[in-house]
């Protein structure tokens, strides 16, 4: 039906390489998101930040990509998705510029929502670019390496992240954002095949709300956007819990590295099952939720460094799970001439998600204590999954290569 995207034949073996560059724009979003965020959380307490400004402080990159990402993702379909991922992530080294330069609270303030909005552009674009070069038969897989280097994102930035602010300060940290984002620009206009951009049916306020409303796309938005508010909430409250049971700050950020792998190795396998009709999009999506419902509702009972390495496992291991079946069920119910807005608008739910979860778990733990702000994560977390099995149909538990109507 609309699950088959028009004009580009899907990458074989040895032409995978052409989505490489695309790899590299999702793991310079990852990075410059959670790097920054596992520093921030770990060096809170020499700050001397309340945890409802660390909260919001968290929430600025995500608050950014909510006002823009659906603006991106349509202008994509317009002018084509790589212009649009070029100067997001020449605009992501200009802002870093800014984060490493400008002093104090308003370079970090500036620079990070900066960030965001020059990510909103990227983002979705490379998500719609990935959709496009691929096919019912590959495109689990395909998202699933996408979201692997996602992770790996996840993982380095605050690895990388912890050398670099205990050598040079949160300067250090952004001036290598500045120069990941200029490699990652230029790989991109070297190696990433033009996407042509199709003819556009007109789209009256009416058609816009029925899309927006259907259950094949908010219930996996719907996913996204939990998986990646419990994801932002860990990412900032591991390395916090982590400094406050004694750990260090290379150590309590190391904690985020284990939920990072965990979702990078899953994210391949479980995109790979899918596409081979192994997993259902509903299994995938609520045994993660599920997953990381435990993981998060573990953190908030004990804050032990071995209880936190488990919630982290349990978290990536989750996020792996639920993200590249999520995706690939989006694109493959998308017509190729509006996938850059449906991506836009998938993001944006996971964005209200990156930051609500943050703004959620730091107001609660401000108004009580941070176990308590966690076990409200985690309720959310199980809603979702809740109805997620209400809502995800028998027939969208097929994989896309047996969608036929």
């Amino acid at each position: 039906m609309t699950s088959t995207p028009a004009a580009l034949s899907p990458p074989s073996a040895p032409f995978a390489p052409r989505l490489a560059p695309l790899y590299l724009a999702g793991f310079t979003t990852a990075f410059g998101a959670h790097g920054i965020a596992a520093a921030l959380g770990a060096e809170t307490e020499d700050i001397g930040w309340t945890l409802l400004a660390f909260g919001l402080t968290l929430a600025l990159y995500d608050l950014a990509e909510v006002l823009l990402k659906p603006l991106f993702g349509a202008l994509s379909d317009r002018i084509g998705v790589r212009p649009v991922i070029i100067g997001g992530l020449l605009a992501f080294s200009a802002f870093s510029v800014v984060g490493a330069v400008v002093p104090g609270m308003l370079g970090l303030v500036i620079g990070r929502f900066g960030q965001g909005g020059a990510a909103s552009a990227f983002s979705p674009s490379s998500s719609a670019a990935v959709a496009r070069l691929t096919d019912d038969a590959t495109r689990g897989k395909y998202f699933g390496r996408y979201g692997s280097w996602k992770s790996l994102g996840y993982a380095l930035g605050p690895l990388l992240g912890a050398v670099l602010v205990v050598w040079g300060g949160m300067p250090a940290l952004f001036w290598a954002l500045a120069v990941l984002g200029v490699v990652a620009a230029g790989w991109v206009a070297v190696a990433v095949p033009r996407v042509p951009v199709l003819p556009r049916r007109r789209v009256t306020l009416v058609n816009l709300g029925r899309e927006l409303t259907a259950p094949g796309f908010l219930v996996p938005t719907l996913v996204l956007a939990a998986t990646t508010g419990a994801l932002a909430v860990a990412v900032g409250f591991l390395p916090l819990l982590g400094r406050q049971a004694g750990l260090d700050t290379v150590w309590s950020m190391a904690i985020v590295t284990v939920l990072a792998i965990a979702s990078s190795v899953a994210q391949p396998f479980v995109g790979a099952a899918h596409d081979r009709g192994r997993v259902s999009v509903r299994l995938a999506a609520v045994g993660g939720l599920t997953l990381i419902t435990l993981g998060i509702a573990l953190a908030a009972l004990t804050h032990h460094p071995v209880a936190l390495v488990a919630t982290a496992l349990l978290v990536g291991l989750g996020v792996g799970t639920a993200t590249p079946v999520a995706f690939s069920h989006l694109a493959a119910s998308t017509p190729p001439d509006r996938m850059g807005r449906t991506m836009g608008s998938a993001e944006l739910g996971r964005e209200l998600g990156d930051a609500g979860g943050p703004l959620v778990a730091g107001a609660v733990a401000t108004a009580s204590v941070p176990g308590v702000g966690l076990g409200v994560v985690a309720a959310l977390t199980a809603g979702a999954g809740a109805l997620a099995l209400v809502g995800l149909r028998r027939h969208t538990d097929l994989p896309a290569s047996g969608d036929s109507g």
